[in-house]
């Protein structure tokens, strides 16, 4: 990978809270602690964690990699010795007019790339005068390998097949790898042919003095093939639009509106480029009993009779597995939530939620003689006004 230009101004160490000398596993749990507190579901509609979370995962995708770590830490050596852009020695500072020692010429980094100008040092685009060919150096033709897109789909789920998690399909309609020609572009029967120019590589080397830069193959545009007969069914793209089903694991505990992203299911790279990712946007139908408060606490709403709350009862009461008996205390006021530890939803991650009983006392809608005549006589043993605070 050629550095990029964030490595320069990005202190990746210090965004994760580690030292220099951190281990993969220091690392790694620093990523985790700071990924979970700052992570748009923990701070919905919060701009500033949005983006503490994006430079948190920008640290950990290159430190988190032994190979892309030792070339940061190669940048950041340079960094620290004046040698980085604008510095002494530097590329665009240090030497008249902004060039390489010797060579004389200007480059600039947003025409270049900072990946073509510095890829050498590591093995990459641009080489010194007695160095070897490296990897390539930024794609700049549309018609090189290209990255697939990102996909969107939506699934809806069962409440309990949210709770416990389940395994699915889901049906998507959107580019796949041509069904004909197999991605390759070419007409069925025939094979691309090795592009003659840069040899199946994809690009070209351009001497400059003591540096050689790496550059798109003009005949092939990046490909390192040439497709002389084109696939009808796809017009050579190698992609095609179609229903497909991608099979998904849906972990327990899933909310509705998250998105789940699935690797590399998106839309196929085009000439040997990388799959997009597929995210998957949950909705969870209602309960007919079960309810949801935050991510893994339970709601039930349970009846109980006006006797039951003045004298006080057990009551059973349903839970995801085997039913519960919750004691209702004398003197419960409808509306009243008590909790029952650890009988919530226990989500793929972290510890179970609680269970949140709350008592909707029932008041009879058309008592029968006997039972107003119950009321009446129970009312005329309990004069206090209950509004007597309200001043009417």
């Amino acid at each position: 990978m050629a550095p990029q230009r964030e490595w320069f101004e990005k202190d990746y160490y210090k965004v994760l809270g580690v030292d220099s000398t951190a281990t993969e596993k220091d690392i790694s749990r620093a990523y985790r602690k700071l990924a979970k507190q700052y992570h748009p579901d923990a701070n919905p509609g919060n701009a500033e964690a949005e983006e503490r979370f994006k430079e948190v995962s920008a640290a950990n995708e290159v430190l988190g990699d032994a190979e892309k770590r030792k070339e940061y830490d190669q940048v950041r050596d340079m960094v620290a010795s004046g040698a980085g852009p604008g510095g002494p020695g530097g590329y665009g500072g240090g030497f008249p007019g902004g060039g390489f020692p010797g060579g004389g010429q200007t480059f600039n980094f947003d025409d270049v790339g900072l990946g073509d100008i510095l890829g050498g040092l590591f093995g990459g685009g641009a080489q010194g005068g007695m160095g070897g060919r490296g990897r390539r150096g930024r794609r700049g033709a549309a018609q090189g390998p290209t990255a697939g897109a990102d996909l969107e789909a939506e699934l809806y789920l069962d409440f309990l097949d949210a709770v416990h998690g389940v395994t699915t399909t889901v049906h998507l309609t959107g580019e796949a790898v041509c069904s004909v020609c197999h991605g390759s572009g070419a007409k069925a029967g025939t094979t691309p042919d090795v592009c003659p120019t840069c040899g199946g590589t994809g690009d070209v080397l351009i001497d400059q003095g003591p540096f050689s830069f790496s550059q798109v193959c003009p005949q092939c545009g990046g490909r390192g093939a040439i497709v002389k007969d084109k696939c009808r069914n796809c017009k050579g793209r190698g992609v095609e639009v179609r229903p497909r089903e991608v099979k998904v694991k849906i972990p327990a505990g899933v909310q509705g509106g998250q998105r789940i992203k699935i690797g590399g299911r998106g839309a196929p790279g085009q000439f040997g480029g990388p799959p997009g990712d597929l995210y998957v946007v949950v909705h969870v139908h209602a309960h007919p009993v079960f309810g949801r408060s935050g991510r893994a606490n339970l709601t039930v709403k349970v009846p109980v009779t006006f006797a039951e709350a003045a004298l006080g009862a057990p009551v059973k009461v349903p839970t995801l597995d085997a039913p519960v008996t919750v004691k209702v205390k004398p003197g419960t006021q409808s509306g009243t939530t008590v909790k029952v530890p650890k009988r919530g939803i226990a989500p793929a991650k972290g510890d179970p939620g609680d269970l949140l009983v709350t008592f909707v006392v029932q008041v009879p809608t058309d008592p029968t003689d006997e039972q107003r005549a119950a009321i009446e006589a129970l009312a005329t043993t309990m004069p206090h006004d209950p509004r007597a605070d309200l001043g009417v």
